[in-house]
């Protein structure tokens, strides 16, 4: 990597996060084929549909940039994801490893908020303002999917998870 200017920097984060966002069409399926919540399958069901879409967004900025959006390889994401596989082989009480999934997957939201967040800024104060109108967008989604995993969490996974398994 080499660094000579804030938009190659910006470029970075881009392509962190585009490598970040196909790790995650892969491993959503299968979080929730591992989910026994009906809601929280439909949460990962729908986070599944909006990931494809941020790719999607991902690739118009990076073709109004001129820029390839490969070239980096997203190693924290893979570590997120590994951890999350944890959760989906994990053997015992069903609503207890679904509180766990839930964990799993608002640590990859977090993650990808601060990815955004700081394309963002990088993308504003390079008067990229349409790059910083789409990566809003999807800051903005990232949020809600965190949001209702926290609901999910809240709602009855969590607590179910206490009365079935115990505390």
């Amino acid at each position: 990597m080499k660094l000579e200017s804030v938009r190659d920097l910006l470029i970075e984060e881009l392509r962190d996060l585009h490598d970040a966002e196909g790790q995650l069409v892969e491993a959503l399926p299968k979080m929730a084929d591992a989910a026994s919540a009906t809601q929280l399958k439909n949460a990962f069901t729908h986070h599944l549909e909006q990931t494809r879409e941020h790719v999607t967004r991902l690739d118009r900025v990076f073709e109004s940039l001129n820029e390839k959006a490969t070239g980096e390889s997203c190693e924290a994401m893979k570590g997120l994801i590994r951890e999350g596989e944890q959760f989906i082989h994990a053997k015992g009480q069903p609503d207890v490893r679904d509180a766990g999934l839930i964990g799993a997957a608002q640590r990859v939201e977090h993650y990808e908020m601060a990815g955004y967040g700081t394309a963002r800024t990088l993308a504003k104060r390079l008067g990229m303002h349409e790059v910083a109108e789409l990566l809003q967008k999807t800051l903005e989604e990232e949020g809600e999917a965190d949001k209702k995993l926290t609901a999910v969490a809240e709602g009855d996974v969590n607590a179910t998870a206490t009365t079935v398994a115990g505390r």
